[in-house]
This record gives structure tokens, sequence and C-alpha cells, in this order.
């Protein structure tokens, strides 16, 4: 096969690497990884819109049924919003599985394609991504206690010291303890986070079960909170770059028209509130794929790291398929499982004599 520029180099990526490649893969297909990423972004942003609208209504309106009405939207918004980021956390399951196809077969990275694979598994990948969901909510509450529990420690250090040491010196005590308590609680949240990282990846690349998926993905995620913290805050520094950009013809609209921009200012209008919410998530649907893109090649990385997947991937490409057992699974499975293991007792051993004979 002729080396073509999507076969990337199957090596142990840094941070650094990692982010160039998701960037690199993302140039190369950006309108299709905007399709891919467009719908749970879309189903996020109704609910955001609804939920803006309720916010503001609810304090503003005389009437009880109205306020039923605006509690109930905020409820309804909220629990679309949660069901967009469920529903992206689906997504990069199917895009995984794509990636995974196009570095071994050349196969193109299509909308139709991740969501055929999304399909074949939603309702497990579903049930998955909330455990994921729980388990990130889970992760954030221990990291904050942990912050917590550090600053509260720093401030009765601060007042034992501040008897007898000079005020400038206990002002930069503080904040180096401060900074150390939430580089601290970022790390720890990270660590943690990044065990369920792989669930949906183990599930649509190798065809796991569910609880197969986390105990597979907790067998990968050592030693990938670096990587993932790089990529989560790339992410995060991209979008809000992106929603600078995007929201500066806004922000002049609404100067001309009298509205106070600053985020401590008045309360914005309704046209202006909902206009930021609808670029806030467009600057989301502009920057998911690299996030999606950075999973994605973490997976695979890992796997590179723990198990030789470049060798693995590249005899799928040059050797022929391995031959399938009825109802057997096996150890050195094909680099990407095209069905669901199912478990087949053995046959029974034909009974033997005194000498360990088959009669």
């Amino acid at each position: 096969m002729a080396v073509v520029e999507n076969q990337l180099a199957l090596a142990p990526l840094g941070a650094g690497d990692l982010i160039d490649r998701a960037v690199r893969l993302y140039r190369r297909h950006f309108l299709t990884l905007i399709r891919i990423a467009a719908p749970p972004v879309l189903v996020s942003a109704t609910g955001s819109t609804f939920t803006t609208i309720a916010f503001r209504e609810i304090g503003a309106t005389p009437s009880s049924s109205r306020l039923l009405l605006y509690l109930l939207m905020l409820f309804g918004g909220a629990l679309v919003i949660a069901s967009g980021s469920l529903f992206s956390l689906i997504v990069m399951g199917g895009a995984t599985r794509n990636l995974v196809a196009h570095l071994l077969w050349d196969e193109p990275v299509s909308f139709r394609t991740t969501y055929r694979a999304v399909k074949s598994r939603f309702w497990g990948l579903l049930w998955a991504s909330m455990l994921v969901a729980a388990w990130l909510v889970l992760c954030g509450f221990i990291a904050i206690t942990a912050f917590y529990l550090v600053f509260a420690l720093l401030l009765v250090m601060t007042f034992a010291l501040g008897s007898v040491m000079p005020t400038w010196i206990t002002g930069i005590f503080t904040g180096l303890g401060t900074f150390t308590a939430i580089v601290a609680g970022i790390i720890l949240f990270f660590w943690l986070a990044g065990r369920m990282a792989y669930v949906p990846q183990a599930m649509l690349v190798e065809g796991r079960s569910v609880t197969s998926a986390i105990g597979r993905s907790f067998s990968l995620a050592s030693g990938n909170a670096r990587r993932l913290m790089a990529m989560a805050l790339f992410t995060l520094f991209a979008t809000y770059s992106a929603l600078a950009l995007l929201i500066i013809p806004l922000g002049w609209y609404g100067w001309l028209n009298g509205v106070d921009i600053s985020p401590i200012g008045s309360t914005w209008p309704a046209w202006y509130s909902i206009g930021y919410e609808v670029i806030l998530q467009c600057s989301h649907i502009l920057l998911a794929p690299i996030w999606m893109l950075g999973l994605s090649l973490l997976y695979v990385d890992e796997r590179v790291r723990h198990e030789g997947y470049d060798i693995e991937l590249m005899a799928a490409r040059h050797l022929s398929e391995m031959p399938q057992l009825p109802g057997v699974m096996s150890p050195f499975a094909p680099a990407l499982v095209t069905r669901t293991a199912k478990f087949v007792p053995p046959a029974p051993m034909p009974p033997q004599s005194v000498l360990g004979l088959h009669q």
C-alpha cells in the first residue's frame, strides 16, 4: 500500500505532538468534522437558549402561572443541555471507530460512517455516557473538596505565621499557596476523570460491553493525566479565542445600541443574551472536533504505549484477516473488531477410563 498522508506515525505521542496531530487531522477534514460535531452542539444550543430566556423572565414575571411555565422551561432547557453533552460523548465513540478505520484501510472520514457506528451501539453508548457523566461529576466534587481542604490548611498556616512574619511575606505565601491548591485540584480532577476517558472508544473499536469497556478504560488510562489536561486547556483557550473573534461584531452592534457589554455591567437585553449564547455554541462547534480527535488519538496512543498497537495496525494493513472461530473472541483480536464477543461454553469432554484414556 502506498504511504498516504492519513497514516499517522504510530509512535508514542507527547502532549504537543498529540495536539499537533489533532489539529492537522482537523484541517484535513474540516467540513466533515464540523458536520459530525454539529448535531450534539446544536442540541445543547437549543437548551441553552431556553435556559437563558427562562432565567431572565423568572424574576420579571408577575404571574404565578407564567412563573411555573418559566421554571419548567428552565428545567427542560437544563435537561436538553445535559442530553447534548451525553450525545457528544456518544458521537466520540463513533468518531474513534471511523478514525481507526481511516488509519487502517484509508476509509474516508464521513458523517454517515460515524453515525452508522453510533447507531449500531446507541443504547449501550447512552448508558456508558451516563456513567461517564456521573463519574465526571464525582471527580469534580472530589477535586473541589481537595481544593477547599488545602485552602483551609493554608488559611490556618497564614494566621499562624501572620504574627511572626512581615505582611508582604505572608501575602506571597498566601498567593503561592492558593495557586498550588488550584493546580493540585485540577491535576486531581484530570487524574481521576482520565480513568473513564476511553469507554466509548473501547466499546466501538474493541466491541466490548459497557462494564468491560469501563474496566478496559481504567487499565489503559495510567499516566494520561498530563496529556489529557493539556488537551483540555488547549481546547478551552481555543474555544474562547474563537468566541472572542465571533463576539466582536455582536459587541459592536450592542455598543452602538447602548448595551453595556461588560460582563459585570447591567443586565443584557434578551436579544443580546441569546445572541451571545448562540455564538458561544458556534465556537463549540468549531472546536469540538479537536477535542474529539484528541481523545481518539490519545486512545490509540495508549494502546501503542501499553500493547504495541502500532505493530497490530501494521499487521492489519499488510496481512490477511485473522480467521474467526464461532462464538470465540481471540485474545489476538483484530485491530478493529467487527462484532461483539459472545461467551459460548466449551463442549463437554468425553468420558475417560481409570487410566485417563478416552473411551
